[in-house]
């Protein structure tokens, strides 16, 4: 089941219109978070500025108060100086007013009158000392309370004359956001509004445009799952308005009339392959009763005693002939043989890059995987024989994986090393074992079920012939890569 709703067995159609929705959605999250945080800042920015402001009026009034005064400007006359004014001040800027001395002992409070006798709460000591060690000699705490925001400044009361501190001076500042939470729950209501119609555009959107972008690729999927090499396959005529798609399409169709052209290249190499095999097997039969025959009729003259005068020419005569026919069953078989060889070498100078990506057109597992460092190395060989070495090395690479392995993987490599062009056929196969490292590639060995054990034999053969070489590496159920080198030829 969780197979099923896995994102490999996802359509690119799905893939697309999900993709599309995820990112509006993605995007009106970011939009919204993005605000939410900036209403918060500004709230905070806000109320920081305020409490400034109103600290400051208040200790301007609080100087004015000193100024006034007739008591001396000590600690000890700041209850005396503010008894009654301390009321006035806070009633005006609506907000309550503590002072305390330097040790944090509470000397007035605006909030009631002062009791003879009474206990307040003292300033804690982290307080004083922030204050007190602070460059700006104030502290500003922030707090909450039954979900509700203070903050309190805590500064130093001076004497306006001498600027020695004499007390310090505590506001408490609650902060009130409902003006910012209206306006946020009213920004987010029409934003609620603004994503639900773009959320219904986008889906719709979304659904054209991957209806849209697919609709060729499955026009072209189709089309390949129907192609076939042993039968006649039908060109895309598709116009898409799209640069991609009709690059696709036009690769399609060339590689239409590439496979086409390698199918018949292929069918006439396998009828010459099937004389060939006829062709030795007809050699063999032939040469082995040659040589016993000969050997027995030379015998036979030398042996033979004539009293005849006449039968010694008619041996000799019968022995010439009879020798002449079996030289010319010889010459039969030895021209059967030389049909069933290898074709002479045709030095053509070719792109090795492009030869391997013909031959691997004919193959329609999805599995091979082709790539190259460079477009171009130019080497000199037989086309089709290197086609024969290229096809050999997939099929063993195809039929090496067994059917039942979940993931298969041919990988074709062409690459440059030094003054040779290098081909690499890699597959994640059953491998081979170690004691049959020595034997891979004698003729008529296979680990196969089927088959003559030939092609290795041959295509090492045919690469040694062009001064080349092949070899592998494998382990077992882990796959093997042969590597082919053959030389290049310098610009």
């Amino acid at each position: 089941m969780n197979s099923i709703f896995s994102i490999k067995h996802w359509s690119l159609r799905v893939r697309i219109f999900l993709s599309m929705i995820f990112i509006t959605l993605i995007a009106s999250i970011l939009i919204a978070s993005v605000s939410i945080i900036q209403f918060k800042n500004e709230s905070q920015v806000y109320h920081q500025e305020r409490l400034d402001h109103k600290e400051y009026q208040i200790k301007e009034h609080i100087n004015y108060v000193m100024a006034t005064t007739p008591h001396p400007l000590i600690t000890q006359n700041i209850p005396s100086i503010f008894r009654y004014k301390i009321f006035e001040i806070a009633n005006i800027h609506n907000l309550e007013i503590s002072i305390y001395d330097l040790n944090g002992r509470l000397l007035i409070n605006s909030k009631a009158p002062m009791i003879k006798g009474q206990i307040s709460p003292n300033l804690p000591q982290y307080i004083i000392d922030k204050v007190k060690f602070s460059k700006e000699k104030r502290y500003v705490s922030i707090s909450e309370n039954q979900g509700k925001t203070f903050r309190s400044s805590y500064s130093y009361l001076l004497d306006y004359v001498e600027g020695k501190p004499i007390g310090i001076i505590n506001l408490p500042y609650p902060e009130d956001d409902s003006f910012y939470k209206n306006e946020l729950q009213n920004f987010l209501s029409i934003f609620a509004i603004v994503y639900f119609g773009m959320f219904g555009i986008s889906i719709l959107l979304a659904y054209y445009l991957s209806r849209y972008i697919t609709k060729s690729l499955e026009t072209i999927s189709n089309r390949l799952t129907e192609t076939s090499l042993t039968e006649k396959n039908k060109k895309i005529e598709l116009v898409s308005n799209s640069y991609e798609i009709d690059r696709l399409v036009q690769s399609y169709n060339n590689m239409i009339d590439e496979l086409e052209e390698s199918a018949n290249k292929l069918a006439q190499s396998e009828r010459e392959e099937a004389w060939r095999e006829m062709a030795k097997q007809v050699a063999h039969e032939i040469k082995n009763p040659l040589t016993p025959m000969r050997l027995t009729v030379q015998s036979f003259q030398r042996k033979f005693d004539p009293n005849d005068p006449n039968v010694n020419q008619k041996l000799n005569d019968y022995s010439k002939t009879l020798i002449q026919q079996i030289d010319t069953m010889s010459a039969v078989a030895s021209a059967f043989s030389n049909f069933a060889s290898m074709p002479a070498q045709q030095n053509e100078t070719l792109n090795v890059v492009d030869v391997v990506q013909l031959a691997l057109d004919i193959f329609n597992e999805e599995c091979i995987r082709f790539s190259s460092e460079t477009t171009e190395i130019i080497t000199k060989i037989d086309r089709t024989q290197l086609i024969r070495i290229i096809t050999n090395l997939v099929k063993n690479a195809i039929q090496a994986i067994p059917e039942e392995q979940p993931e298969k993987n041919i990988q074709v490599i062409v690459k440059k090393e030094a003054n040779n062009a290098i081909i690499l056929v890699k597959d994640n196969g059953k491998g081979i074992a170690k004691e049959d490292f020595d034997r891979i590639f004698e003729p008529k060995f296979t680990t196969k079920s089927s088959g003559m054990g030939l092609g290795l034999a041959i295509i090492k053969n045919i690469i040694e012939n062009y001064n080349g070489t092949i070899t592998f590496e494998s382990k077992i159920r882990k796959g093997t890569t042969f590597k082919v080198s053959l030389p290049i030829i310098n610009k």
